[in-house]
């Protein structure tokens, strides 16, 4: 080994959370453990709640209320797209209504124009002309087509 560049290798006094207390080696004087072989259900063969420090509540309290705020948040967006899209119902319903009226005006004005319209002298229609065909008879030969050869044999 290289001298001066590795941790002095010291006895070390370790504590589990348990109580149970044990001397080993390692590179820090004292050690803070949650599990010893006293206290571990694969040693011990029992079942035991394992969270004696406290690390599920802490989690929980940490991130327990995610899922909550998770589903706040999607139900504000959702009211949000509802909002904006009975927004634009309302848009559209009065747009389609001003159209109406734009209309409705319009019509208004022709029906007041319509009487002065009828005063006015109206102008004759144009002759219509007809145009006649004539056609050939369906007696007449067509010119182009040749007459049977007759063969005697």
């Amino acid at each position: 080994m290289r001298e001066a560049i590795h941790p002095d290798y010291v006895e070390s006094t370790v504590h589990c959370s348990c109580g149970n207390k044990f001397v080993t080696r390692s590179t820090k004087p004292e050690l803070h453990i949650e599990l010893c072989n006293k206290c571990h259900p694969f040693y011990t063969g029992q079942q035991k709640f394992v969270d004696t420090g406290g690390r599920v509540q802490r989690f929980s309290d940490k991130f327990g209320g995610a899922a909550e705020t998770v589903m706040k948040k999607e139900a504000a967006e959702r009211e949000a797209r509802q909002k904006a899209h009975e927004d634009s119902v309302i848009a559209a319903k009065a747009a389609r209504d001003a159209k109406e009226a734009v209309a409705a005006e319009k019509a208004r004005k022709a029906a007041l124009r319509a009487p002065k319209a009828e005063a006015a002298p109206a102008e004759e229609p144009a002759a219509e002309v007809v145009e006649e065909t004539v056609e050939a008879p369906a007696d007449e030969p067509v010119a182009d087509e040749a007459p049977a050869e007759e063969s005697a044999e």
